[in-house]
């Protein structure tokens, strides 16, 4: 390439972020091809999904990955495949099911990951967050979810009597476009 004398040479584009969205939420809308909507401060800076639940090709692919991953002890840090800590834990579930996304904390999986409206808030696949956001989780059922816990490693837990009143928010599992076991 061939430039005048005083020329500035082309730039390339920039993806800009709407105010408020985090690099993680827009790495994470470009790789599923998500859009963002404005919403007001408080809650975080995720959109809402417009569809709930998973397809039932994709619910059946996340079951067999969480039924793969359970009764491994928790060790802080890990992420499998031998032990895992909570937000390890869901980020392998999700990998496995081809949502590429950074592992991290479950405080930066809250901002990041779409909402999800009330109504559908306990449907399968769907990410429960508790304790200030410190702990989360894949919710099962609406009395049940599976998590990595420090006295028990991954398992199944009810929501009562212990971890309801403790919820700080749930979010909605990105969609999953081609399931693991169509991939292969």
């Amino acid at each position: 390439m061939t430039l005048r004398p005083g020329a500035l040479p082309p730039t390339r584009p920039r993806v800009m972020a709407p105010a408020g969205v985090t690099a993680l939420a827009l790495a994470l809308a470009l790789l599923t091809g998500a859009a963002f909507a404005k919403e007001p401060r408080g809650e975080g800076a995720a959109a809402p999904d417009s569809s709930p639940g998973l397809s039932a090709a994709a619910e059946a692919a996340v079951r067999a990955t969480i039924a793969l991953h359970l009764k491994r002890p928790y060790v802080w840090g890990a992420c499998g495949l031998k032990s895992f800590d909570c937000s390890g834990f869901v980020w392998r579930v999700m990998s496995e099911n081809g949502i590429l996304i950074k592992r991290t904390t479950a405080r930066k999986y809250y901002m990041c990951l779409p909402k999800v409206a009330e109504g559908d808030r306990w449907n399968f696949g769907n990410l429960v967050f508790f304790s200030d956001l410190k702990h989360c989780g894949i919710v099962d059922t609406p009395e049940t979810f599976y998590h990595a816990a420090v006295s028990a490693g991954t398992h199944q837990s009810r929501f009562d009597p212990v971890w309801r009143r403790r919820i700080s928010g749930v979010r909605a599992m990105p969609r999953i476009e081609q399931p693991a076991a169509a991939r292969e």
